[in-house]
């Protein structure tokens, strides 16, 4: 039976000067509407009461009226001096009007694409807004010398996070939340809750794996101990716990057999909730998404994704009648760019008219891509009903990709795959990911490989295995120097070195390097490095073994994990 409690706000005391309140509903609020667990939700809100006082993400509309009834309990709205927030939808701006208008003299916080929204949708307010970059720091006083961070999600393209080195505690919005509604404000009972923060990933992230592990990233240069969500009870008990398990899952999203790129813009919000439930049901088919909002997206970004997906999705708002020149943009690169054997999808929304997704179709239909669903026409925005529409079309688009992966795949690899057990067991012999950096004649290089290991104590040596038709051949005469950068779990640095490059293309242009004493390059975001020089080299079919002395080393990240490569099979790197 559901419970009928009545909503309310729990008002607690989580660190020095900070305080809590949690907007409480067990029934499950009409904005999440891709959400369908039902166990009810907290909308957290924070309050940092020092010399100056700061209000952290305030709640949605659901809330609005007893939340601001209690928040009057806590503080003077005339003495609020700032209003930090983590990100700008639809859905707080009954909230947000309510305390601007109470409290007109507090100043806005919050990113450059923030501001941009605030100002639109409130044009007949009178704002203060500060938008930060990321680089400011906000002194409140008594210690309180707030940071932030800009990490904006396809989602959330706005998000900003906000660090109080003085508790601790990091606040992250939409990261490492849960929609559960319970009397603990803390995660005391942690383990009780993995099944909500996975559910809770999967909804809200998974489709932007690769930007969320971007922000994890760029998060880790705080010392934070707390984290303090927009979503279910404060991190504290399972820290390095959820930071790991957010690490894995977004690894696991992009190591998937299958991946579609999704690409959208949005003009009011409501083309990005079609893209939010289509790609929902692609991944709950057990394929990766990478949901890219073209507005903001490099072209060379759209065409990354598009040369490594195996399907692709574009979706589009119309605007006077057109497509908006984002995805125009983005249409002329998977014109050019995308094999005509990949699966593609159209969808769109609109108000008087629809003839974005027409043009998308079209031309699409005219280059002779397949498609995976029957375009998706949304006339203003979407019901519950017809996001349950279109999270059927992303499965339907799944399995589509996966019927098509297996008739162009050659029966014989099957057979291979039935028959190579030799080959299956040898590949469960898992290595360190490393990238071997080197110099000859003045010119730099680097290679990605897994296949080194300890081979002495005295002195510190190890192995390394080259292919012969590896460029990498220019190593393996005695006495030549390298360093091993070994790759710390959760960073991208695997797929720079993993990327094809056109000739003459400078390999380290998009990755800080250090020089090592050897004079050979030093990966600054390696979790440990080590100096070497070969002493010995053995061919062994296929391949050059390596031994090779270690000089010197340094350990980069004392708390990191190193990254480990595991295959499938021995038969292929």
């Amino acid at each position: 039976m559901a419970d009928v409690r009545p909503r309310d706000v729990q008002v607690a005391q989580i660190g020095e000067n900070t305080t809590v309140l949690r907007s409480r509903t067990w029934d499950r609020l009409k904005f999440e509407v891709e959400y369908a667990r039902q166990r009810g939700t907290t909308a957290n809100s924070y309050l940092i009461q020092a010399s100056k006082s700061a209000l952290i993400d305030p709640p949605g509309g659901s809330f609005t009226q007893i939340y601001v009834t209690e928040l009057h309990q806590q503080v003077y709205f005339q003495k609020l001096n700032y209003l930090i927030l983590g990100h700008i939808n639809p859905n707080r701006m009954e909230t947000l009007k309510v305390l601007l208008e109470l409290a007109a003299q507090a100043v806005v916080i919050c990113s450059k694409p923030g501001a941009i929204a605030l100002k639109s949708a409130f044009p007949d307010l009178e704002l203060r807004i500060d938008p930060v970059r990321g680089d400011e720091v906000l002194d409140l006083g008594m210690g309180h010398e707030l940071q932030f961070c800009f990490v904006p999600t396809p989602r959330w393209p706005d998000a900003l996070c906000t660090y109080d080195p003085k508790t601790r505690i990091l606040y992250t919005d939409k990261l490492f939340g849960a929609h559960v509604c319970d009397e603990e404000v803390m995660d005391e009972h942690w383990r009780s809750l993995a099944d909500d923060r996975a559910y809770y990933f999967n909804c809200l992230h998974a489709v932007q794996a690769q930007q969320v592990e971007a922000a994890m990233e760029r998060l880790a240069s705080f010392p934070a101990r707390i984290y303090a969500p927009a979503h279910g009870p404060v991190v504290r008990h399972s820290f390095s716990r959820l930071t790991l398990d957010y690490q894995l899952w977004c690894q696991q999203q992009q190591t998937k057999e299958l991946s579609v790129a999704l690409l959208y813009t949005s003009a009011y919000g409501n083309t990005a909730t079609v893209a939010q439930a289509i790609a929902q049901g692609i991944t709950e088919s057990e394929v990766a998404v990478q949901s890219i909002n073209c507005e903001f997206a490099a072209p060379a970004e759209i065409t990354s994704a598009i040369e490594q997906c195996d399907g692709f999705i574009i979706g589009s708002p119309t605007l006077g009648g057109h497509a908006p020149t984002q995805i125009q943009t983005a249409l002329g690169i998977i014109l050019s760019t995308a094999a005509k054997t990949k699966v593609a999808g159209v969808f769109g929304s609109y108000g008087w008219s629809g003839e974005a997704v027409d043009l998308l179709e079209g031309k699409l239909q005219d280059a002779g891509y397949p498609f995976g669903f029957e375009p998706i026409r949304v006339k203003f925005a979407a019901t519950e009903e017809v996001l349950q529409q279109c999270k059927a079309a992303g499965s339907e688009f799944a399995q589509v990709l996966k019927k098509s992966k297996k008739a162009y795949a050659p029966r014989q690899m099957a057979a291979e795959a039935q028959t190579d057990r030799t080959g299956q067991a040898v590949g469960r012999i898992p290595g360190s990911l490393c990238v071997v950096t080197a110099k000859l004649g003045g010119t730099q290089f680097g290679f990605l490989t897994s296949w080194v290991s300890q081979a002495s104590f005295s002195p510190p040596g190890l192995t390394i295995a080259l292919a012969k038709n590896h460029a990498a051949e220019m190593l393996i005469h005695p006495g030549e120097q390298f360093v091993i950068n070994i790759l710390k779990e959760g960073r991208n640095v695997r797929r720079h070195f993993l990327r094809q490059r056109v000739p003459g293309e400078y390999m380290f242009a998009d990755v800080t390097t250090d020089e090592a004493a050897n004079g050979c390059p030093i990966l600054t975001e390696a979790l440990a490095y080590l100096e070497c020089t070969v002493q010995n080299r053995m061919e062994c079919g296929d391949h050059w073994l390596l031994y090779a002395i270690v000089n010197n080393g340094k350990v980069l990240e004392p708390t990191g994990v190193t990254a480990v490569n595991h295959r499938k099979t021995g038969n292929q790197y």
